[in-house]
């Protein structure tokens, strides 16, 4: 099975597959892209609930017993020594239930640049540009830029949805849990960052090859008409380029940051300053 799961979640496009392919070379860590234990999870929370009509029978433990065992039978076939890294935006709406199944559990968040999310997605639509990507819904959310990012910034949708997760969690009780990381950090001091990460989640650090991390899910990105969404290859550098957003909507995707500059919160994070240097 496991003997501990911690979590990956937060923003699209900001490191989360970049982040698993890295610690999935330490043999003793299992991590992958987004899994989807999420979605079974909050369907059996559905099924468990008040549309059920007999919702009455599941007591509180049996709950507990039922959600719990969703990893552990997801994760039967692994190490009983291995250390699983669960990943899914939707971790961090569920915070509070995960720390009452898994009371050691820490979750890393990736963080990016909102403007940047945006720009990264709108590349990948553009250099698939003879392809009908099923990221949007209709030919109205695909007509252009500007009605791409209002699809994607609605609250149900892909940036929108794990902003507001993101920012509940942060602000939550529980966010002393989470450790943010930044995407430019991830990639521009890899070894700093990942062995912040390690004393975050209490574990020996392991000699990563950062000039040859891999990682692809080509059959998912395929089913999305997405070729290239989770592909890692070669060497882990910051590229900068310049932005192919126009300039209105870079400006109102970037005034989404919110954990650049503020204190109420108890979450740690690895991002453009402090930097984090010791666990909690």
């Amino acid at each position: 099975m496991f003997s501990r799961i911690n979590f990956i979640s937060g923003l699209p496009r900001s490191g989360s597959t970049l982040l698993a392919a890295i610690l999935r070379q330490n043999p003793r860590i299992h991590a992958a892209m987004t899994s989807p234990v999420g979605q079974v999870f909050g369907a059996s929370l559905s099924a468990m609930g008040a549309e059920n009509e007999f919702a009455v029978f599941f007591k509180e433990e049996q709950k507990r017993h039922i959600l719990r065992g969703i990893f552990e039978g997801y994760y039967a076939h692994l190490d009983e020594r291995a250390v699983v890294f669960d990943t899914n935006r939707v971790w961090t709406s569920r915070l509070s239930a995960l720390c009452q199944l898994f009371p050691d559990l820490k979750m890393i968040c990736c963080v990016r640049n909102p403007a940047w999310i945006m720009d990264s997605i709108e590349l990948l639509i553009r250099r698939n540009a003879f392809d009908v990507s099923r990221i949007f819904v209709t030919p109205q959310e695909r007509a252009t830029v500007y009605s791409r990012a209002e699809a994607l910034l609605n609250q149900n949708r892909m940036i929108g949805f794990s902003w507001s997760a993101l920012r509940e969690a942060y602000f939550g009780a529980e966010a002393d849990r989470m450790l943010l990381v930044d995407y430019d950090i991830l990639a521009s001091r890899p070894k700093e960052c990942i062995d912040l990460i390690y004393n975050f989640i209490g574990e020996e650090p392991y000699p990563h090859d950062f000039e040859n991390v891999s990682y692809e899910a080509q059959d998912f990105d395929m089913q999305l008409v997405a070729p290239g969404l989770h592909t890692v290859t070669g060497k882990v550098e910051f590229r900068p380029r310049r932005t192919i957003l126009p300039p209105d909507l870079f400006k109102r995707c970037q005034d989404l940051i919110f954990w650049d500059k503020n204190k109420d919160t108890k979450a740690y994070a690895i991002v453009n300053q402090p930097i984090v240097t010791e666990s909690p």
